[in-house]
């Protein structure tokens, strides 16, 4: 009876232990990437016959598909970018084994080409106007001083401050609703700035 129960117990260890690494190798069989809000499931050859669902994070099916691998990898690409960022699970199966995958996604952020110029400007005094830029990735910045119903050059100057600047403007005699300032940086965003 004591040598039935070890041959027992022995064989559901070594049952656990090929489960656990079949789990171990659908893992070394596969992966899932999130990039922004694009999911990748890789899964490399040899895993034959499986089964991908994708959850959302309230556990609800959005999508499942069968796939055969044969030698080569394979790459299921997922576009979420109708759905909100947050926390996906992917659950690969196939007959032998199981494994989930959790991937987050994330908004791509603006590329600071894309995001407008941080200029701005007020009046300090009835001569005077104050230019203010910020935000800025590369030094360069071109500034001009025009009147606002010729758009006649008054003045024009670049600087080179890295990450910006502030700097009054004495109109010498010109009024600042007269005038308007046009500023460009260095990547070709331009702003255009009226006083009142």
């Amino acid at each position: 009876m004591k040598t039935l129960f070890t041959i027992a117990l022995a064989g559901a260890l070594s049952f656990s232990s090929l489960a656990a690494n079949a789990a171990d190798d659908l893992m070394a069989l596969s992966n899932v990437k999130a990039k922004f809000k694009k999911v990748n499931v890789l899964l490399k050859g040899g895993v034959g016959e499986a089964k991908i669902a994708l959850f959302d994070n309230t556990g609800r099916k959005l999508h499942q598909r069968k796939v055969n691998v044969g030698e080569g990898d394979m790459i299921i690409p997922y576009n979420l970018k109708d759905l909100p960022t947050g926390e996906f699970k992917v659950r690969i199966t196939t007959e032998e084994e199981q494994v989930v995958y959790t991937v987050a996604t994330f908004d791509q952020p603006i590329p600071a080409e894309e995001l407008p110029l941080m200029a701005y400007g007020r009046i300090i005094d009835d001569e005077t106007v104050n230019l203010a830029v910020i935000g800025l990735d590369e030094p360069g910045v071109e500034v001009e001083i025009r009147y606002a119903d010729t758009n006649k050059l008054i003045h024009q100057e670049e600087i080179g401050e890295p990450e910006g600047f502030r700097k009054n403007y004495r109109l010498k005699g010109v009024s600042p609703e007269d005038v308007y300032l046009y500023v460009t940086d260095s990547k070709g965003r331009s702003k255009t700035i009226h006083f009142e």
